[in-house]
């Protein structure tokens, strides 16, 4: 069983090291060190809800329900370009590392970004319950389980990780140069799921 947690840790880790839109937003909020462990919960345990759709075999519900692929498609377009146009607003006027406040989210803002990120967005679905579902279906019993409990644990390590391990780049965005790259490269990174969501 630990074999297959292994497999599990492994398959989910390699999908989540992925840069996209979760990554990007825990990696800011760390950096910013705003609420960093609501952060980081929500993206692990939201991923954790889908792993374990995926792998208890309701891979096949996006097949059955053909119009809530196209409605997660486009509304999560839609965030997503309108959250790219916020990182690039952002950048015009960069921030210090410098413990100043008043231009960080508020928790509700935050909770509700966390969440939009990951429940609109269909690559997550891609990536959690239909391919790691798909791995996972070879499994029985309570080598299903081992897989699933290696997945989610994996996405746990990586968020938590991700977000404080943030703060030793702290340096590095000391200035508010480094802060207006991380901002347009966010606002890239939007833009371009989006993109690919509509192509």
């Amino acid at each position: 069983m630990l074999a297959v947690s292994a497999t599990g840790f492994a398959a989910s880790l390699s999908l989540i090291l992925a840069i996209g839109a979760q990554n990007a937003f825990v990696l800011r909020q760390g950096l910013f060190r705003q609420h960093v462990f609501w952060t980081c919960l929500i993206c692990a345990a939201s991923d954790a809800i889908l792993i374990s759709v995926g792998v208890a075999g309701f891979g096949a519900l996006s097949q059955q329900a053909r119009w809530l692929e196209t409605v997660m498609r486009y509304g999560g377009a839609a965030f997503l370009f309108w959250y790219g146009i916020r990182s690039f607003r952002a950048a015009l006027n960069p921030r210090k590392m410098d413990g100043d406040t008043n231009v960080a989210s508020g928790l509700k803002s935050t909770v509700l970004t966390c969440f939009a990120l990951t429940w609109l967005n269909p690559h997550v679905y891609l990536d959690t319950v239909a391919l790691l579902g798909a791995i996972s279906a070879p499994y029985l019993g309570a080598d299903r389980l081992a897989f699933g409990i290696g997945a989610v644990t994996a996405s746990f390590c990586f968020f938590f990780s991700l977000g404080y391990g943030a703060r030793y780049l702290t340096p590095v965005f000391a200035s508010p140069g480094a802060w207006r790259i991380l901002d347009v490269a966010i606002g890239v990174i939007m833009w371009a799921i989006a993109a690919a969501l509509l192509l």
